[in-house]
């Protein structure tokens, strides 16, 4: 993971005089840091309730689609991996590509983020069908403590998701307004990286306690 820095230029030599954390990369991690808090209060919800009705648990969670969510947990981890591609573009300052759309190499930050925007797009997409699977099984929020405790963190993750989505709209849509790419809109590109390589490791948390654990 990329951290911005911010450098003066000191007038007598020309030469970096001082080299300091960029004020909106730390507090986006700042920020991160109380995400990191709720989403550990969810866990413990999760865990509590977990412990006070071990049969029930052990009773709802057949109704799972563990391959479904394998699969849409792939597809999420991949799109950190097209999202960190997207960040080392912006690094050297390349918003669009520079060759052909089926050259990968010459791929610049926009086609790295709309490849990581579309299957973050999948992934929620995958997220309402098993809600819908679940609720046509007649499994909603409020029919016990296990659902409540399963539609409550995956749903507060995949808002977390769909606020990934727009700040990337935001990234992209900025990189096509300026006339010229600079410092600060890379700067901006890579601290919504931070936030979504976040709520891949949330999720993959998520995933293993929920589907694999069970």
């Amino acid at each position: 993971m990329s951290f911005v820095t911010s450098t003066s230029v000191s007038s007598a030599t020309g030469a970096p005089a001082i080299n300091r954390p960029n004020v909106v990369a730390v507090g986006t991690i700042v920020w991160l840091g109380s995400e990191v808090m709720f989403f550990a209060g969810l866990f413990a919800i999760y865990f509590t309730l977990r412990s006070t009705s071990p049969g029930l648990w052990a009773s709802m969670t057949d109704h799972l689609n563990v391959p479904w969510s394998t699969g849409n947990t792939i597809i999420l981890v991949l799109s950190s991996v097209t999202c960190q591609f997207g960040v080392f573009a912006a690094e050297r300052l390349q918003p669009r590509r520079t060759g052909a759309i089926w050259n990968v190499a010459k791929w610049g930050m926009v086609e790295w983020y709309t490849l990581t925007y579309v299957m973050g797009a999948v992934f929620v997409c995958g997220q309402i069908v098993e809600y819908a699977n679940l609720v046509a099984e007649g499994i909603t929020v409020s029919t016990n403590a296990y659902s409540s405790a399963f539609f409550i963190a995956t749903g507060f993750h995949a808002l977390h998701v769909t606020g990934g989505l727009f700040a990337f709209i935001f990234v992209m849509g900025r990189a096509f307004a300026v006339r010229r790419f600079g410092h600060k809109e890379a700067t901006s590109a890579i601290v919504v990286s931070y936030y979504w390589h976040f709520v891949d490791v949330v999720w993959i948390g998520l995933y293993l306690v929920i589907y694999v654990l069970k």
